[in-house]
């Protein structure tokens, strides 16, 4: 392996992959990840947080470069791409590497458009292969730290700690950069590079931002990179680099999970859509919940008392404080809530948007709340600690003296009709849709991305219709 810093072997495997490169199955998947973004992000677009930021954009204005989705309006490429990252992150419904514990698609399908866009001519072949080495990249910059151990405990957002310099490089690719300039970016990008998980923690809408902001800061570094501005070659190696300035130096760092096999493990593949608008830590706990309600035919009236189990890295994240979690003031806390997934699947057979809603039907829903007051404790187990997202156990004592012990290691994954369902349900549950041929034309053209000739054909069809 080579021992160039690793922004400059990234930059050299942008700049040489070409759509033909791709492996089959890596291409069904990237095609998969762009319908669903797309729907997750119309589903989206009005929702607090993304409706700010997107309010705040267009009323600043600026030259007409990309699209707003939905809105039509045009804004400079990095704000276009701020905004419609933004609308995609808002739902927490976006896709998600689990051992990686980040969203990939939120950063490279965002950014790979506008700058379609931006530069024009762009080929469905082009989108397929931006998006994959985005996704892939992103992905091994979250896998190379802490390896063997859980992340979450480290308090970073993976997302958006990693969003700026995977943005800039899929800009730099976009824009033709050379390799110097492309590395350029790579430094520019990594002195605006953050993310923390606090607001997770909080129940506050900057849960929703991260992403938009790095993609905004990726897209403007490589634009300054084009203009000649400089920055450091060394920016994950350095001695005041990335490894060692946000993880603690090379004891928790695995060059070769970073750029190991690059072309060969594509850890795009190995991405995983959400089909619940919540953390993917969650989605094994509702599925418990469903299959309990659904399959097993529990009663949530004759329930006793509920005892849920986690590994303990994903306690302080999902578990606690009980008294919180399990009675959420808000959405995104209920989002970040395992006592909520498992107790809405459990009481209402289903777990979809409006459980998460700020009304009777989500969190102020006597039904589910009936059961998360019967939450008699929420632990960390070891034996359930993964790498990733940890696994699931819940205890459900009943009435009648029956008491069920499920336990699940990792959620399920869906099928690509899985999938089609999915994209529907949120055209339809969009505050303000885009019109039905629109939507079905997309679906159309995404399942034959290889063979569009323009993307800015796609981007025309992303469009809203009047409030509801």
């Amino acid at each position: 392996m080579s021992n160039q810093d690793p922004s400059v072997i990234f930059s050299k495997f942008f700049q040489d992959t070409k759509f033909e490169d791709l492996p089959d199955n890596v291409i069904t998947e990237v095609k998969k990840q762009i319908l669903d973004y797309i729907g997750v992000a119309i589903a989206g677009a009005s929702k607090p947080g993304a409706e700010q930021v997107r309010l705040l954009n267009e009323a600043n204005g600026g030259v007409e470069q990309a699209t707003v989705w939905g809105s039509g309006k045009k804004l400079p490429v990095a704000y276009a791409g701020w905004v419609n990252s933004t609308m995609g992150h808002t739902l927490d419904m976006d896709d998600v590497h689990e051992d990686a514990v980040m969203h990939p698609g939120v950063v490279s399908i965002p950014t790979s458009l506008v700058m379609a866009e931006y530069v024009g001519g762009m080929t469905g072949k082009d989108l397929i292969t931006s998006v994959a080495l985005g996704s892939d990249m992103i992905c091994r910059m979250s896998l190379a730290v802490y390896p063997g151990e859980s992340k979450i405990p480290y308090g970073w957002h993976f997302t958006s700690l990693n969003s700026s310099m995977v943005s800039g490089n899929i800009a730099a690719k976009a824009m033709g950069l050379s390799l110097e300039e492309t590395v350029n970016t790579f430094g520019i990008a990594y002195h605006q590079t953050g993310g923390n998980g606090q607001p997770a923690k909080d129940g506050v809408l900057t849960k929703r931002l991260g992403p938009g902001f790095g993609v905004r800061n990726g897209i403007t570094s490589a634009l300054l990179a084009k203009m000649g501005v400089t920055g450091t070659p060394v920016a994950f190696e350095g001695e005041w680099g990335f490894i060692n300035v946000y993880h603690r130096g090379p004891e928790k760092y695995s060059r070769d999970l970073l750029v190991g096999d690059l072309g060969k493990r594509w850890e795009c593949a190995n991405v995983e859509i959400k089909p619940y608008p919540c953390c993917r830590g969650g989605h094994h706990f509702v599925q418990l919940g469903l299959k309990m309600r659904n399959e097993m035919g529990v009663d949530p009236e004759q329930v006793e008392k509920i005892k849920i189990f986690t590994g303990p890295a994903t306690v302080g994240l999902l578990g606690q404080p009980l008294s919180k979690k399990a009675f959420p003031p808000d959405t995104v806390t209920s989002q970040f809530s395992l006592s909520w997934d498992f107790c809405s699947a459990l009481a209402m057979g289903k777990c979809g948007l409006v459980e998460f809603y700020e009304d009777e039907r989500g969190i102020k829903n006597p039904k589910i709340l009936a059961l998360t007051s019967k939450i008699e404790s929420l632990e960390g187990e070891e034996a359930l600690a993964l790498p990733g997202f940890d696994a699931a156990r819940v205890e459900v004592y009943m009435k009648d003296g029956t008491v069920y012990n499920e336990f699940q290691a990792r959620p399920n994954s869906m099928t690509y009709e899985d999938v089609l369902a999915k994209y529907d349900g949120c055209l339809q549950a969009a505050d303000r849709p885009i019109p039905e041929a629109n939507g079905k034309q997309l679906k159309e053209m995404i399942a034959d991305l290889e063979n569009v000739k323009d993307v800015r054909e796609i981007i025309k069809l992303i469009r809203w219709t009047e409030a509801k």
